[in-house]
């Protein structure tokens, strides 16, 4: 695991734990192991045996490593390969309740009419929460200031607090704050709606017909491990992320089942690469 607990990597994880060791007959350890947005986890495991035990959850964050990290300690197409996406879900474009803004048009309209007065949190530069507001700038022509910091405690806690006034947070993460009134959700950023939204519009709804992000968890193993073992991980992967009563626990969260097979994780990791990196040169962006 490449973070810490309470994060939505460690939320799927966990849900997953206990029907994938039924599966594959064998104890299913859930390792926290944080550091440095995760590429320390993903290091120690890129050096790890290839025998199908040792196995890394990432974040849809590793699609960016290269951009952050031009010094990896190892090489994400070369030294790890993938086994499946998990599940993704949509990022909601959350504002604290001060902010005048019902719907994404109103603020649109407010932060032109004030480029540069309010600011947005992100949980680090190369985020998905940075590039997504970044891409979200570039869209409406408006300008936002970037206070980055180093997890998603401290930005959501400031965000709640009024310290900053936006920030496109996990739909997982979102929900608890948003039904509670702490949090408004102006709109999604997936193709279609999640139920669990179900009154949100998406920002491609709003206007915006090319804005579509979402984040992601999958999983990958050491690049030698056999493909046998990587077929049979993804094929225990997809029967449990599409059995309806999994499907119905994940879709009340804003979750949506992947399971996609290891050449179609490696190619949705090479498009969005190459997407984050169009966006960063474009916009002169700073990862550092």
């Amino acid at each position: 695991m490449a973070f810490p607990p309470g994060g939505i990597v460690d939320n799927v994880a966990r849900q997953i734990q206990a029907p994938l060791q039924a599966a594959l007959g064998q104890t299913v350890i859930v390792e926290n192991r944080g550091g440095a947005g995760g590429t320390v986890a993903a290091a120690e495991v890129a050096r790890a045996a290839p025998d199908g035990h040792t196995l890394l959850m990432v974040f849809d964050s590793y699609a960016t490593y290269p951009l952050v990290y031009p010094k990896l300690p190892f090489d994400t197409t070369k030294d790890l390969q993938p086994v499946t996406q998990i599940a993704s879900n949509p990022l909601v474009l959350v504002v604290n309740p001060k902010v005048p803004a019902t719907d994404v048009k109103g603020f649109v309209k407010l932060l032109q009419a004030q480029p540069g007065k309010l600011n947005y949190a992100s949980v680090g530069p190369g985020s998905s929460n940075h590039l997504t507001a970044e891409l979200f700038k570039a869209t409406t022509k408006t300008f936002v200031t970037h206070i980055p910091y180093r997890g998603g405690g401290p930005a959501q806690q400031d965000l709640l607090g009024g310290q900053v006034e936006m920030m496109f947070l996990s739909a997982v993460l979102a929900q608890p704050h948003v039904k509670a009134g702490k949090l408004r959700a102006l709109a999604q950023t997936g193709a279609q709606r999640v139920s669990a939204y179900a009154n949100v519009p998406t920002v491609k709804e709003s206007g915006y017909p090319d804005f579509v992000v979402n984040s992601w968890v999958g999983m990958l193993a050491p690049a030698a491990t056999p493909a046998p073992m990587i077929d049979r991980l993804q094929g225990e992967i997809r029967k449990i992320v599409t059995q309806p009563a999994f499907v119905a626990k994940l879709s009340e969260q804003g979750l949506t089942g992947i399971a996609n097979t290891p050449a179609e994780f490696a190619q949705a990791l090479q498009s969005e690469q190459a997407r984050w990196t169009r966006l960063v040169k474009a916009q002169n962006l700073s990862l550092e």
